[in-house]
């Protein structure tokens, strides 16, 4: 390690996105190596709407490994964190930086400390994926800046000891996690089904019903499920592995209908078996209630499936539409029910792609007063319409894996000091 300055500081900067399960992940057969007790497919969702940023740096200054997220210095003595550093540490490799006369070797690593800043451009916590996002970017960046060769395959087994849902995201497109046999977890990974053109004309909204942290982590949650529910080892054991094969044909064979009767099923499944959890666990609200039923009303009348509805551990809604077409149907039906409250701004309440509004017809906010009820709605059935109860709409669609950002000016670290700008 060069040794005429203590001063140089190295840094890579990367962006991971989120994913959403469509079939879900809930119980873990090992709680240390988060090891799942059935299989899960997920769809990685546009980073340029949802995702992490992380920069990691190394200096012979630094005295402690340190992270910030969001803008906070937090803990990183938690098992987890532990896991995933070690891992990587252990595969790192020499890195050379000739123009600054930097070189370190592979035992070099043992001894070197890293920061890390984080940052998320979406509510944390919130039920949202933050730590599938958070999680696969500290993996991603990490093995990256200590040259680490292994595939995003064999990264996705660590970044799983962060968070489970964690290995999907190294991957674009629809992804499976392959829960694996072996005891040590090596063959619990994550595989890429289709990249994110595969099925490009679906469209994503998400409506963001609570940005606040859950009541219930899903960490713990999982626990009390396996611990205390009756159904959770039937849908393990009997339903998923059937579902992950039709989902599988559905994904490679575009074929919408069964898609979201798979991924409806599956979502109401996961909060069954939340509810069947003693004491019961409650992800979902009125607000997500309303939201189903309006998406089953309106796919009932249709004939055939215009939108499939999931949620994962917290009470927002994924919405996935079968094209833009439908996007702008859906979006049109969601602003009629959930209108913003009267001096909202709706730039700041349908955020992403906007493109949509234009789309539904609706580019002013007075637009959305005057839409009329959806065709489904009956003449004698009063409309109830919930104003405030949406915080914001996420318009996106799926998207790529991790990708190295090289522009400087969005690292989070300074390059002088390692320290948060």
């Amino acid at each position: 390690m060069a040794e005429e300055s203590q001063k140089w500081v190295l840094m890579v900067t990367a962006q991971t996105p989120t994913n959403i399960a469509v079939i879900k992940y809930w119980g873990k057969r090992d709680e240390n190596l988060i090891l799942a007790i059935n299989d899960s497919i997920s769809v990685t969702l546009d980073p340029a709407h949802l995702c992490t940023t992380t920069t990691v740096a190394v200096s012979p200054a630094f005295n402690q490994d340190r992270m910030w997220l969001n803008g906070k210095e937090i803990s990183l003595s938690g098992g987890r964190y532990q896991n995933c550093l070690r891992e990587i540490r252990a595969r790192a490799n020499d890195v050379e930086d000739e123009k600054r006369g930097i070189k370190i070797t592979k035992n070099d690593w043992e001894n070197l400390h890293v920061h890390i800043a984080s940052y998320n451009n979406f509510p944390t916590a919130a039920g949202l994926a933050s730590s599938a996002a958070g999680f696969a970017c500290l993996v991603y960046s990490l093995a990256k800046l200590m040259n680490v060769q292994e595939d995003n395959g064999k990264l996705s087994a660590i970044a799983r000891q962060g968070s489970g849902s964690a290995c999907r995201s190294l991957y674009g497109g629809f992804v499976k996690w392959v829960m694996g046999k072996e005891e040590n977890g090596s063959d619990s990974v994550a595989i890429q089904l289709v990249d994110e053109k595969h099925w490009d004309e679906l469209v994503i909204i998400i409506a963001v019903v609570s940005s606040r942290q859950k009541e219930t982590s899903s960490t713990s949650g999982m626990l009390e499920t396996v611990e205390t529910s009756a159904l959770i080892e039937h849908r393990a054991k009997e339903v998923v592995p059937k579902r992950i094969i039709q989902m599988e044909e559905a994904i490679q064979k575009r074929d919408f209908a069964t898609f979201t009767h798979l991924t409806c099923a599956d979502s109401n499944q996961f909060h069954a078996v939340c509810l069947d959890t003693s004491p019961p666990i409650f992800y979902m609200n009125d607000t997500s209630h309303r939201i189903i039923s309006c998406v089953e009303k309106w796919n009932r009348s249709e004939g055939t499936p215009q939108v499939a509805y999931t949620f994962d551990a917290g009470p927002n809604a994924v919405l996935i539409a079968r094209n833009r077409t439908s996007a702008a149907l859906l979006l049109q039906r969601l602003l009629f029910h959930f209108p913003p409250n009267s001096e909202t701004d709706l730039n700041s309440y349908v955020i992403g792609d906007k493109s949509i509004l234009k789309d539904a017809g609706i580019p002013e906010i007075k637009d959305v007063e005057a839409l009329p009820p959806p065709p489904e709605i009956k003449d004698k059935v009063p409309v109830q319409k919930c104003k405030g109860e949406i915080s914001y709409f996420i318009c996106t669609r799926p998207g790529r894996g991790p990708v190295l950002i090289s522009d400087e000016s969005q690292a989070l670290l300074n390059p002088d000091t390692g320290l948060p700008k």
